[in-house]
Order: C-alpha cells, then structure tokens, then sequence
C-alpha cells in the first residue's frame, strides 16, 4: 500500500518562508513522478510544480522565482520549498506520485498553508 505524508504547513507571514515535505512508503519512490497541487477554498486544484525521476521540474507560474521542488530518492521524500510567499499561496497542497510505467496515481491528504499578517 503506497502511502504520501506531508508536513511543513502552517501560518506564516507575507514574504516568510515554509518547506513542505511529503515522505512515501509502501513503494519504489525513484519509479514515480511527484508534484505539488495546492487547492484554495472553493477553487479547482491545481498544478504547483512537478519533478521527474531524472529531476527534471516544472512550475506554474504563479510560483516560478519563488518556490523550488525538490527530491531525495534515498529518503524517499520530496520537497517543496516555498519563499517569498502571498496571501494568495493560502491553500492545502497536496503531494501527488504518478508512477512512469502503469501512471498509476496517489495522492496525500494534504496540508494547509496559510499566509496571512
């Protein structure tokens, strides 16, 4: 059973800085691409950056020169560091796997963000 834990959430300033974490188990973590998804109250969810096996990554771009996503196979986990944050970054962020071969998919249960002074 594959299983995405985040963590790293909070309350933080405008301008202030998180690092989310999302930790897999239960897999083969180097044969999935990962992505953050964020999801504000009462909007669709969607596409924060994502990050290839071979470390290849993409942002929205809304988040690009502010956010970087990151991995580390042998620990399993992926990273999303998240600087100079907006108001408007307040939202659960989500980790998403997508294995390369069967594009099977998971999801965690996600973590809230919050910005605000």
């Amino acid at each position: 059973q594959v299983q995405l834990v985040e963590s790293g959430g909070g309350l933080v300033q405008p301008g202030g800085s998180l690092r989310l974490s999302c930790a897999a188990s239960g897999t083969i973590f180097s044969l999935y691409t990962m992505a953050w998804y964020l999801q504000a109250p009462g909007k669709q969810r969607e596409l924060v950056a994502t990050i290839t096996n071979g470390g290849s990554t993409h942002y929205a771009d809304s988040v690009k020169g502010r956010f970087t996503i990151s991995r580390d196979n042998a620990k399993n986990t992926v990273y999303l560091q998240m600087n100079s944050l907006k108001p408007e970054d307040t939202a659960v962020y989500y980790c998403y796997a997508n294995h390369i071969i069967t594009k099977v998919v998971y999801w965690g249960q996600g973590t809230q963000v919050t910005v605000s002074s």
